[in-house]
Parts: C-alpha cells; structure tokens; sequence
C-alpha cells in the first residue's frame, strides 16, 4: 500500500513527531510506501488567494474560487506546490493526516493545505454521467482511504459520549465527514493520543504500539460508517428520509447502524492490491 502522511505540526522533538518516526518505520517494516509532506518544514502557504491559480479573475474582475480553481487544474496553472501535493495524492491509496487538537480543530497550515490541494475539478465538483453530484461516499478522491493521527491535551473521558468535549467522532465531523467522505474518502476510526501534556514514558510506548497495529490494519479495517448521498436514504433536499433514523436528529444520524458495506470495501481493495529513543512528550 502507498501512503501519504501530512504532517502538521511545528516541533519535530515533539510527541506527535516521534509518533511519526515510529509510524513510518511501522509502515516501511509492514512492507508498505511512504511519502511525507511535513507542512512546517515545507513552508507550506497556507492561504488561497487568485496567485494560486494563474491569477486570472473572472471578467467583472471577481475571484470565484471554485470555477477559477477549477479552470486553472485543468489548464494545468495551478502554483507549483499545489500541483506538487496533488500528484503525490494520485500515488497515494491512503491518506493520513496527523496534527495536534488545536481548538477542536487542526492547525490553520492543515487547513490552508485542504483549501489550497483539494480544488474544485479534482476532488469535488465533479458529476456522474447522468449530471448527479458526487460527494459524500463518491468524488474524486474515491477510492482512497483516509486516517486521523491526533493528539489532545484532556483525558479520554472528557472527548466520551457525555464528555465536555464532545464525543471525539463529531467534534472531528467537519474533517471525517465534510472533507474525506465528501470526497469519497471513507476514514478509519481517528487514532486520538489522550492526555498528551502529562504522558509517560509508558504510556507513549503503549500508544506507539496500539498505532503501529493501526497501520498495520490501515488496508482493511472497518471505515466509520458514513450513509451514502447517493445510496436512498436521503431525499432531493439532502434530507434524511422519514423511515431513516425515525425521531433522531444529530450528527449520529448520518452513520449507518453497522459498517458491513464498507468492510466488504475494505476487502475488495485488499484483494486488489525497531524504535528510535523517545524525544520529549510535549504535544
């Protein structure tokens, strides 16, 4: 398997930049390919502005994004870092994306990384022979698979199901659901490091282990069960229909009750197809 890891964090003698070493040389030892596309070391810009995308306005001499980013990937005028990033996502079967819980969010370069690399043309925007949109389930990144690598400072029951936090599965919604599914990325349950500014030694061994066997399942463990736009149960007005989840609102109500389709994915792709000292445990 041929993984792209994005890497966001500014401290390499960090926490989350020894869970990458380890991560990396877990993958390279399971026989797989790696790229990594460290953000912070890269310099990465992470604000879309119109220099991105040839610098063409529309010609009341407007910026639409969407319509400009699209023309300028098809022209092939993208900026050269954008392009860049974009071929390493057509190598890549899976993406993972580690970052530390900033906000209940990522840091602003993982963002500015989403607004820029994920154009509209290449993983959204585009239509099915018969003019329907696809998203969430189909798209243009379908057919990839997507991980969370994430660490918080708050113990695990804090991000429970009546944590004050939030259960960790919506506080990540935006990402799981709105920018992989939306894509056509299903995700793999997010690997959440818990209590990160007070870990022991032990215990970062503990989660070091528990995410080498996670990317050792990477290939074929089950993808959290997101419902299909495409798939019945929502009307034309993306709204869940009465028989579905009757009575139930949240953001609960968007996953199917068991993954059996997406394991079968999980197979059908499959069938297709040491430890470095520890440098500190700061986030």
């Amino acid at each position: 398997m041929r993984i792209l890891w994005i890497f966001a964090h500014p401290e390499r003698r960090s926490l989350n930049g020894s869970l990458l070493d380890d991560g990396l040389r877990a993958l390279s030892a399971q026989g797989h390919e790696s790229r990594v596309s460290d953000l912070y070391r890269m310099g990465w810009k992470p604000v879309l502005d119109a220099a991105d995308l040839g610098g063409t306005p529309e010609d009341d001499g407007r910026l639409l994004v969407g319509a400009a980013q699209e023309r300028a990937y098809r022209a092939d005028a993208l900026a050269d870092d954008i392009r860049a990033e974009q071929e390493k996502i057509a190598w890549a079967d899976a993406l993972v994306f580690q970052f530390p819980l900033w906000w209940h969010g990522p840091p602003a370069i993982l963002k500015g990384w989403f607004d820029r690399v994920l154009v509209q043309g290449l993983a959204f925007g585009l239509r099915s022979p018969d003019g329907r949109a696809l998203r969430y389930g189909d798209g243009g990144l379908a057919g990839k698979r997507a991980m969370v690598v994430t660490t918080v400072g708050a113990r695990a029951s804090g991000f429970g199901p009546r944590g004050v936090h939030g259960q960790v599965d919506e506080v990540l919604f935006p990402l799981l659901h709105g920018t992989f599914w939306y894509t056509g990325m299903p995700s793999v349950p997010p690997f959440v490091v818990y209590g990160a500014d007070r870990l022991t030694a032990t215990g970062y061994q503990r989660y070091a282990d528990e995410l080498r066997e996670r990317l050792r399942d990477l290939p074929t463990a089950a993808t959290l069960p997101y419902r299909h736009e495409a798939g019945g149960d929502y009307d034309d007005a993306l709204v869940l229909r009465p028989a579905v989840a009757p009575g139930r609102t949240g953001l609960g109500v968007h996953r199917r009750p068991d993954g059996a389709r997406e394991r079968e994915r999980a197979a059908a792709v499959s069938g297709s197809r040491g430890v470095r000292g520890f440098r500190g445990f700061r986030g």
